[in-house]
């Protein structure tokens, strides 16, 4: 749940509070009123009060895109641990970053674009497995939308990319990206 409905209706705690008497075995909480929607700045220290509120875990959730952002809102909230949304869009490789940080400290580089395409590749194949081909690419178009950001001069590809109507056009425009930005090119993540 949120913060709550709008800046004068904070009711996070409570809501925390019944979700463990109803008997909850952890609750998310994210850092913004539905008002805010994902405007604005994710309040962590609302977090922070229903951690030290309820015995049970929770999960703390907004303004998480990087590695750093997981460890500095566990660090200042105690949650138990992160959910994370819109860091996710463009960027599914980041769950994988943040267990290497929290393993070891280290952070580790962007994909290159050949490693991007393998991994929405992997996706797409997963998503036309699970429903079919035509709604699948459909469903993927959202996730694909965000990928590739920060590439130069890549809105005809985009537009290619997400038209796509057949896997094997879109392993074409896949191909064509790979040519088009070498490996020196890294995702660049941005708000």
């Amino acid at each position: 749940f949120r913060k709550g409905f709008g800046a004068d209706e904070v009711q996070a705690i409570e809501m925390a509070k019944a979700a463990e008497a109803a008997g909850a075995a952890a609750v998310a909480v994210h850092g913004r009123t539905r008002e805010q929607y994902y405007s604005g700045k994710a309040d962590w220290e609302i977090i922070a009060k229903v951690k030290d509120t309820v015995s049970i875990p929770v999960i703390g959730n907004g303004d998480i895109f990087t590695p750093e952002d997981a460890k500095n809102m566990m660090e200042q909230t105690n949650c138990d641990g992160v959910m994370i949304g819109r860091g996710a869009q463009g960027n599914p490789w980041i769950f994988h970053q943040i267990l290497h940080y929290f393993e070891t400290g280290e952070l580790l580089p962007d994909l290159s674009v050949k490693e991007q395409i393998e991994v929405i590749k992997e996706q797409i194949l997963l998503s036309v497995e699970w429903i079919d081909e035509v709604r699948g690419l459909l469903h993927m178009r959202r996730h694909m939308a965000s990928m590739f950001k920060g590439l130069p001069h890549f809105r005809d590809l985009r537009i290619r990319m997400l038209q796509a109507p057949t896997i094997d056009v879109l392993w074409e425009v896949f191909d064509e990206i790979e040519k088009r930005y070498s490996d020196d090119y890294n995702l660049i993540i941005s708000d």
